[in-house]
């Protein structure tokens, strides 16, 4: 799809506000963008999100939406119950209600004189999720879908547990959820009703974290939503999309092996973002390759885009690693089917000289220091700040290694790695990480993927199980999915730590884990030219948000710093900034902060903190919420503690505080007959002002 004139883009019909009444009684607020008049019935469009569409996605939704009704669609922008200026709480993320509602709203706008009857879904992130789970419920004018970084499996690939791991994401993403539940809708859209909405959502706030936390195994509770449970209750087409910098990159070719459906994936070298907006680049004409998807499952037009491979793909290329790409090298590839007959199985054993082509008997030891994993790079990098891995090699100083030779000819990899080891510990818990890194001769050392795992989940995530101290153990430990490129001459390097701080809470009480042996299994592709990648063109998108910006964005770790005594910080900034936004003249207020900090030798006083504030000012109306979320171990628990305040002006009308104790482990915890594992501390709660 080329770009649209601007008299397209000018005949775009926009309802800032159209109400979705449920069968309930609840009213979903949503903007709706329409084709020029006298178009007709067309298919629709739905993005169905928390995110607030009048202010805090606004700008979001303007490069993408416009476009597809450019295009002649529908698109419609949702906001959940509880959200925005949507009627209702939301209490938490991918519920039965939030589906339930979805479906609803699809059965709605199917109804609408200017929809032809035919829906499909597009997200990034959550909407990326739920367009999943909601095709799942498969609500029959659902045809097709695009999810975006999102995930089919919650506790495997989400921002809470990695290898049954407990990722610091979960307190920050926490703390950004926590914050935005307890927002007021616009009183230029509710009228004087918002003080009261503003009043049930602050009342029924809790920190999602606390609530993740309580769920440290894969249990129903992640269960839910995991589409991955049951690929067969999805029968739209889905057109899965990710970037190899983001954190959900695992999803696109397990969906592409387990939908039978019709699907595709694409996979670029982007981080947490739509791939026509998307570092790193190069970007595409990701709205363009979405209409094609559209026309062909909602337009019934033969486009060719079914024609073309399952896969496409970015290959990275060896490159200086660095906190912060504009584009990465490599080129694309394509695969007509995955799994990939292109793709087998490279074995390579770990023994006492390295790696090498069949494992030998050894024994090595490795007891990390607790700050390994400072060069780790962000969890689910947004590509806008430093947040990618940097040279590996102060980490592998502190990591049991293991090195190949040089390679005699370049080596292509795509797929997953997988790690089996013989280990034992001399405690009854631990994790360990593993990194496969690219050594170039200069000695740079790149990370190419990694993996976690927590040893007490060595038999599954299902529940944990302590650790026989001195008893061996077969392990495996799975490394992300990536797309690689090893040049000739360059080795390859196994890199195996117990700790990747501030990536992942350490284990509170320094373990030594024993390695006795281990295979390394990798994708190895072979090149194949008959099967070409398609042209994915150049990027654009319709004019961004009219506004000004009061405070620059600004997102990744800005400083990391080591003391004299081995111990370590890490500050983190999450800021989306503030913005004066001009079509509803309203300042927006977005600001973040984490503060991690590991004294030296002792994990068990590890701490993190995260810090929000959003602010909304129009006139003399003037609210905000700031939060306070911190994280450390307690024994056998982890002590979180929270804060919320809500402000008129600067009058506060609300406060309430947390301080709760959790089961760091199933091991140390009474199976629950309840809904709840906290052990709640002190809430002071104040009514709000009337």
């Amino acid at each position: 799809m080329s770009q649209p004139d601007a008299t397209s883009l000018d005949g775009i019909r926009i309802e800032e506000t159209v109400w979705i009444e449920l069968r309930d009684g609840c009213r979903l607020a949503a903007r709706l963008w329409l084709p020029e008049a006298g178009t007709g019935p067309v298919p629709a469009i739905l993005e169905y999100l928390p995110y607030r569409r009048r202010d805090r996605h606004r700008g979001d939704d303007a490069i993408l939406h416009p476009a597809f009704a450019a295009a002649g669609y529908a698109s419609i922008r949702v906001d959940m119950r509880g959200a925005g200026d949507s009627d209702g709480v939301m209490t938490d993320e991918y519920t039965p209600r939030e589906w339930a509602d979805a479906v609803e709203v699809i059965e709605w706008i199917a109804r609408q004189p200017w929809c032809s009857g035919a829906v499909g879904m597009i997200g990034l992130s959550w909407s990326g999720f739920n367009s999943l789970q909601i095709a799942a419920q498969n609500p029959p004018a659902l045809k097709a879908i695009v999810t975006t970084c999102a995930s089919d499996d919650r506790y495997a690939d989400d921002m809470h547990y990695m290898g049954g791991c407990l990722l610091n994401d979960n307190l920050q993403y926490g703390a950004t959820l926590f914050t935005w539940l307890a927002t007021p809708p616009d009183p230029a859209i509710v009228g004087s009703r918002w003080r009261e909405m503003w009043q049930e959502r602050l009342a029924a706030v809790e920190p999602p974290a606390a609530r993740w936390m309580r769920h440290s195994d894969r249990d129903a509770y992640w269960r839910s939503g995991s589409v991955c449970e049951d690929y067969g209750s999805i029968k739209a087409a889905v057109l899965a999309v990710g970037g190899w910098a983001d954190g959900y990159t695992n999803a696109v070719l397990r969906l592409l092996g387990g939908l039978s459906g019709p699907r595709k994936g694409l996979i670029g070298p982007w981080a947490h973002a739509f791939p026509h907006v998307a570092t790193p680049g190069p970007r595409i004409d990701f709205i363009g390759y979405a209409v094609r998807w559209w026309d062909h499952w909602l337009k019934g037009r033969d486009t060719g885009l079914m024609d073309e491979p399952m896969l496409t793909a970015w290959l990275q290329a060896a490159e200086p690693p660095r906190s912060r790409y504009e584009v990465r090298a490599g080129r694309w590839i394509a695969e007509a089917a995955w799994p990939s007959p292109n793709v087998e199985a490279l074995r390579l054993g770990l023994g006492p000289s390295g790696l090498g082509a069949s494992p030998a008997e050894f024994v090595g030891t490795i007891r990390s220091p607790a700050t390994i994993g400072t060069a780790s790079g962000e969890w689910c990098p947004y590509g806008w700040g430093p947040d990618m891995p940097t040279d590996q090699r102060e980490e592998d100083a502190g990591s049991l290694c293991f090195d190949g030779a040089p390679l005699e000819a370049s080596l292509q990899l795509l797929g997953g790695t997988r790690l089996s080891l013989r280990v034992a510990c001399d405690s009854p818990e631990a994790m360990l990480a593993a990194r496969l890194v690219d050594l170039a001769p200069d000695g740079t050392a790149s990370r190419i993927a990694y993996g976690l795992l927590n040893l007490q989940h060595r038999d599954g995530h299902g529940r944990a199980e302590a650790l026989q101290p001195g008893k061996i153990y077969e392990v495996e430990i799975k490394l992300k999915d990536m797309a690689y490129e090893v040049p000739a001459g360059h080795r390859l390097r196994v890199a195996l730590s117990t700790a990747y701080w501030p990536l992942a809470m350490p284990s509170p009480r320094p373990a030594t884990v024993t390695v006795h042996g281990g295979q390394l299994t990798l994708p190895r592709r072979r090149p194949d030219e008959t099967v070409q990648p398609p042209d994915l063109g150049e990027a654009w998108s319709p004019p961004a948000l009219a506004g000004t910006v009061m405070v620059a964005p600004e997102r990744g770790r800005v400083r990391v710093e080591t003391q004299a005594d081995g111990g370590a910080t890490v500050d983190v900034v999450r800021n989306l900034g503030a913005l004066h936004i001009d079509d509803v003249d309203l300042d927006l207020t977005a600001t973040g902060s984490e503060h991690y900090a590991m004294p030296a030798g002792d994990p068990a006083r590890a701490g993190s903190e995260a810090r929000r504030r959003a602010g909304f000012k129009r006139g003399d109306w003037e609210v905000s919420i700031e939060t306070r979320s911190t994280l450390a171990s307690s024994g056998a628990d982890w002590h979180f503690t929270a804060t919320l305040s809500a402000f008129e002006g600067k009058t506060p009308v609300f406060e309430r505080s947390w301080d709760l104790k959790i089961p760091r482990s199933s091991v140390n915890s009474v199976p629950e007959t309840g809904s709840s594992a906290m052990r709640p501390g002190p809430a002071k709660p104040t009514k709000l002002n009337a």
